[in-house]
């Protein structure tokens, strides 16, 4: 197990700056999750790590062990893509073995680890489906066979570039489990892409969140999600409706209502409310904590574990979740002032 450390790497695409001063270290034995929207320099980072990518500046090291010059074959990773990169031609025992047979190992060891590492992604019938092609293996069986080898060959370094995104969302979440049991299991060094929130989050032990090639937050899942330190990570973290307003005296209006929170910004502001912290109770109530605003529900969706209304509070539409259906017409719109984040509006 070693860490992973990125000192003020840049890459620049002619105009485009991918990475920007990226400085980072991924602990050894943990999952890391890199996370953004697409273009935000995610696989650009993973890349450089691997070596496939040449950084214009800064340094990566390897358990203090510079690697920046080094060539991809030389740094001790493995990578699993997001199309599988599979050999269909090859059976899956030779697309597994394929590492091993380039470092000569022996043909009973090489027999021995492949059905091991089989084993490992719990594949089923190893020695059935090690017989087979690619193409006679579902979406997820390809996924395990590429994990397997990349596993197979004991890598430093194991790179997942948005392994599970071209699975059918049920197969995604048994995997994603799988995919974190197997990393707990193994203790080796992981770093994996993705633009799934909820997959990063589920998986992760430290999550870092990128944003046009800067990196904007780092940290435990639970921090980043619950303390989100920028507009951005807010914005981009869970589901939510963001006001613009201005911050005096008194608390940040959110459509012509002040909204009490916890917070120091003054000036121009921008006010970001989840989903998830908005309650909806019969019209006219009163007391309780929180900002009471007298609403009016114009849209509901059913999302299966909840339903999203979309709340009229004065010009703005206010989303709120709830698990029971709330009727359209008049509510009463609860948000706890612990629950209102508050950031400087530095684009005003």
């Amino acid at each position: 197990m070693i860490p992973v450390t990125v000192e003020g790497v840049r890459k620049r695409y002619g105009q485009v700056e991918a990475l920007r001063d990226v400085t980072l270290e991924f602990e050894a034995g943990r999952l890391s999750a890199i996370l953004g929207p697409s273009g935000c320099g995610k696989t650009t980072l993973l890349r450089s790590i691997a070596g496939f990518v040449s950084v214009d500046a800064g340094a990566i090291r390897f358990a203090g062990e510079e690697v920046t010059g080094t060539p991809p074959q030389g740094r001790g990773t493995a990578m699993v893509f997001q199309n599988y990169a599979l050999w269909p031609y090859m059976t899956v025992f030779d697309n597994v073995a394929y590492g091993l047979r380039l470092r000569r190992v022996a043909a009973a060891e090489v027999r021995r680890r492949v059905l091991d590492a089989l084993a490992l992604v719990e594949i089923g019938d190893v020695e059935a489906i090690s017989r087979r092609k690619p193409g006679a293996l579902s979406g997820g069986q390809q996924q395990r066979v590429a994990l397997a080898r990349a596993l197979v060959v004991e890598p430093r370094v194991l790179l997942l570039d948005e392994p599970l995104s071209n699975l059918d969302a049920k197969v995604r979440q048994r995997l994603r489990v799988e995919v974190r049991r197997l990393q707990r299991r193994v203790g080796i060094t992981t770093i994996y892409v993705t633009h799934d929130q909820e997959e990063a989050l589920a998986i992760a032990d430290r999550v870092v969140l990128l944003h046009a090639g800067r990196v904007v937050q780092a940290g435990a899942p639970e921090d980043v999600y619950r303390r989100p330190a920028s507009v951005f990570a807010a914005d981009f973290l869970g589901v939510g409706t963001r006001f613009e307003g201005r911050v005096e005296a008194g608390p940040p209006p959110v459509a012509g209502h002040p909204l009490p929170y916890h917070g120091l910004a003054r000036g121009a502001v921008v006010v970001v409310v989840r989903s998830s912290d908005v309650m909806l109770e019969p019209p006219n109530a009163a007391g309780g904590d929180g900002s009471v605003l007298a609403g009016h529900v114009e849209e509901r969706l059913f999302l299966g574990a909840f339903y999203r209304h979309y709340v009229r509070v004065g010009d703005a539409l206010l989303m709120a979740d709830s698990p029971a259906p709330v009727g359209e017409g008049p509510v009463t719109v609860r948000i706890a002032p612990d629950r209102v984040r508050v950031y400087e509006d530095t684009e005003r």
